[in-house]
Order: structure tokens, then C-alpha cells, then sequence
């Protein structure tokens, strides 16, 4: 009830969005330092859980502006906390730091030529997914708030995560065990923002959808247990080869046949198949892993069930056996609707109203819902292609590019959110983000 009364009030016009103090000059006078850092983070990239001199220099520039700073939160995490000169709510900014085994390819000046180590190999590390313009526009953030201090009504708290792209094996790490250290925590978060730069949005323009808008992620293991026998005598034996090859045709019909997809899209992609030894051996036994994407927890919950049974089904048709486990990666990346409609005018003024643009939900997943779930969220999509460019490079690629040029509309925006929403009396209460509820 109280969501629906905040909709209402948002609506009707009995509250409108303070407009924000005139913070012009701290943003010119940031904008360079922002390219400066997100450079200089670019050329030294870090692995996740690695990310020590990255957080050493975070933790330096907090420091520095009279921050309260915590270091070794889910290993290499940063928290910083502004109290503003008045008492009030808490709102929490997120920026990951962490890099990927990625080589790159751009001939840029402070391109990375950093080698790291994953899963016991030397690899080429790069930033190939934009997490250094987070971590350079949130840096931003903090030094013009940390100026603008009496203007703060309540409490800024800002979190650099480690291993968004998720922990070495055997690992903890990335959001989950910052909730799990209690970083929403004392004090207690109301309201959590986050962005995430995009190589295939331009400059300037920002998106959003209201509700679910990435995945949730989680990973499967199917072992698959036959008999062995000579490649000449099929008869003699149970083949988890080909038991693996009706599973992964079966499987997909869970999708295509089971899955109500005018609701939320789903994907179930089997990404690795073992088995054998030799061109004349069938083999005892078979492994698959692989990804689950969904968008709704109804659905997760519909899509899990019936991929279990549908292994255990399948391979006893064929006479032999299979188990198949599933694991969360990450949960559902939930826009609380009445923060995003309470927030709207904020990103309206601060980009423009025709550059705020909604979107549709992606089957990427953002570790950024396990804050989600501790309070409400707002997860939205930064502008990094530049105009005009006809040909942009996906993320986690070698020749992924961001124009350093969009940063700044990223400080602008998180800063403006921060102080409306401190700044008005109205708390989104968490909701629930499973359909019809």
C-alpha cells in the first residue's frame, strides 16, 4: 500500500523534485580529473579479489577529502562515509573496480599491457568492460559532495566493490560478501544508485527500465552416467554421449515450449560439454555446465524445477543416469518502480528529457542485486559510444572503447539523484520483484 500511495503522490503533482544546488563549477572543474583517473585505472588494471593498488589509490583520494574511509571490505573494497551538516536518510553509490582477462587490441596512449594471473595462468588484463569509468566518475562524485557538504541532508555512503565479474574459484567475493560483511549496514542503507556504462549507447543519453532489467545468473551441472563399451558395439554399452545430446535438445524446449516469453525473456545455454577419451570408446560418463538467465523469480523457480527433471528423466529413457545442480551467480537486477518514477525528474533535468530513455530488459546479470535486495535500487545505463559512430564494440571484447567524453553526465547525474533523494521525504519501501505481486 504505501508504494502505491508513492506513485500517487508522484503523480497527481503533490511532490516535485527539489531542484538541486547550482554545482556548475565543481563539475568543470572535476571533469578533467575524472578522464585523468579513469586513464591512469585503465592502463593498471586488476583482477577480482586483486584489485589492491586500485583501492589504495580510492582510498588515498577519500582520505583526502576528509571521507571516513573503510579498506578491506570483501577483501579489496573501499566504503567511504559523508555525513552531510543535517541529519537525515542514507542513499549508497556503488562503483565495481575490477578487470578482466581480456587482451586489448585499441592503439590507445594508456592502453593496458598488464599481465595478471586466472586460474593458475599468466593472462592479459584489461578493463574491457567500462568498470574504470565507474570507479573514475564515482571518485568524481565524492570530491564534489565532500565540497557541497552543507548542503547534504543525511548520509552519502560510497561503495567501490571488488569482483564484480565474479571471484577466483574457491572464492568468496563481489557484492554478496559486502552484504554479507555488512556494508548496508551501519548505518543502514534507504535507497542504493548505480550506473553502468554503455559502449553501444551514446554520449549523452541515458536508459532505464523500471522493474526487473538484468538477469539473474546462476550456472548448472549435469553429469550424465553410462556404460562403457567397445565404439564397435553400441549394444553393449549406454552411450551419456548421446543421452547429453537429447538432454540439450530437451532442455531447450523447457524455453521454447514450457516458457510464457511475452512475460520476461529466459535463456538456458549448455556452454561446455567432456567426455571420452578415444574415437572408439564410448565412455561411462559425460559433464555439461552451463548458464540459466531469468527475469522473474516465478520463473526461475518454474524453469529450475523442470530442468531437473527433465535430466533425470531423459537419461532414464536411455538407460542410464544424470544429475543435474544448479547455483546462483546473481539475482534479479530489480528497479524498485516508485524510487525510478521518484527519480525521474532528477535524470530528466540533469541529461535532458529526450535523453532519458527507457529500455528493455537484457539477460546480462549485475551482481548490483544483492544490494538490491537489502534496499530499494536504481540501476541505470550511461551513454559511452561516441555520437555518430556507426560500428561499436560489445563489452568483455579486446576492442572495447568508451569516449571519456560521457563521464561527466555520470557525475552529474549520481550527485544530483543523491542530493534530491536526501532532500525529499519520501522512502520507497523494498518491494517484492516477482510478477503479480
Amino acid at each position: 500500500m504505501k508504494k502505491v500511495l508513492i506513485a500517487t503522490m508522484l503523480f497527481s503533482g503533490c511532490f516535485a523534485i527539489a531542484q538541486g544546488p547550482d554545482l556548475q563549477k565543481d563539475y568543470t572543474a572535476i571533469e578533467g580529473k575524472v578522464v585523468e583517473w579513469r586513464r591512469d585505472i585503465h592502463q593498471n588494471p586488476e583482477l577480482g579479489n586483486r584489485e589492491f593498488k586500485t583501492a589504495e589509490k580510492i582510498a588515498k583520494h577519500l582520505e583526502s577529502l576528509g571521507i571516513e574511509v573503510k579498506t578491506g571490505v570483501a577483501y579489496t573494497g573501499v566504503v567511504g562515509l559523508l555525513k552531510g551538516e543535517q541529519p537525515g536518510k542514507v542513499v549508497a553509490l556503488r562503483a565495481d573496480i575490477d578487470a578482466l582477462p581480456v587482451p586489448e587490441r585499441n592503439d590507445l596512449p594508456y592502453k593496458s599491457t598488464v599481465m595478471g594471473e586466472f586460474m593458475g595462468n599468466e593472462v592479459p588484463v584489461m578493463h574491457a568492460c567500462g568498470h574504470d569509468t565507474h570507479t573514475a566518475i564515482l571518485m568524481g562524485v565524492a570530491e564534489v559532495l565532500a565540497k557541497n557538504k552543507n548542503k547534504i541532508k543525511g548520509t552519502i555512503k560510497f561503495i567501490f566493490q571488488p569482483s564484480e565479474e565474479g571471484p577466483p574459484p574457491g572464492e568468496e567475493g563481489g557484492a554478496l560478501l559486502m552484504v554479507k560483511e555488512g556494508v548496508m549496514e551501519n548505518p543502514k542503507v534507504d535507497a542504493i544508485f548505480g550506473l553502468h556504462i554503455n559502449s553501444q549507447t551514446p554520449v549523452g543519453v541515458i536508459r532505464y527500465k523500471s522493474g526487473g532489467t538484468m538477469a539473474a545468473a546462476q550456472s548448472f551441472t549435469i553429469n550424465v552416467k553410462g556404460k562403457q563399451s567397445h565404439g564397435s558395439q553400441p549394444w553393449s554399452g549406454v552411450d551419456p554421449i548421446l543421452i547429453s545430446a537429447k538432454i540439450i535438445d530437451g532442455l531447450q524446449t523447457i524455453i521454447s515450449r514450457e516458457t510464457e516469453l511475452t512475460q520476461e525473456a529466459a535463456v538456458i545455454t549448455v556452454g561446455k560439454i567432456t567426455s571420452g577419451v578415444r574415437f572408439n570408446i564410448i565412455p561411462e560418463s559425460a559433464e555439461m555446465i552451463g548458464t540459466i538467465r531469468t527475469l522473474d523469480y516465478g520463473m526461475k523457480d518454474k524453469l529450475n524445477k523442470r530442468m531437473v527433471e527433465m535430466v533425470e528423466t531423459i537419461a532414464q529413457a536411455y538407460g542410464g543416469t544424470a544429475t543435474c545442480v544448479i547455483k546462483d551467480a546473481t539475482d534479479i537486477t530489480y528497479n524498485e518502480p516508485a524510487l525510478v518514477d521518484q527519480m525521474l525528474p532528477t535524470m530528466r533535468r540533469v541529461a535532458g528529457k529526450e535523453n532519458v530513455q527507457t529500455t528493455k530488459a537484457i539477460t546480462g546479470a549485475e551482481d548490483f542485486s544483492y544490494f538490491q535486495k537489502e534496499a530499494p535500487g536504481f540501476f541505470f545505463f550511461l551513454g559511452g559510444m561516441t555520437p555518430g559512430n556507426t560500428e561499436s564494440f560489445p563489452h568483455h571484447t579486446p576492442d572495447f572503447k568508451i569516449d571519456d567524453s560521457g563521464l561527466i553526465l555520470g557525475v552529474k547525474t549520481l550527485t544530483e539523484m543523491s542530493l534530491d533523494y536526501l532532500n525529499s521525504d519520501l522512502t520507497p519501501v523494498l518491494g517484492n520483484p516477482v510478477k503479480g505481486e
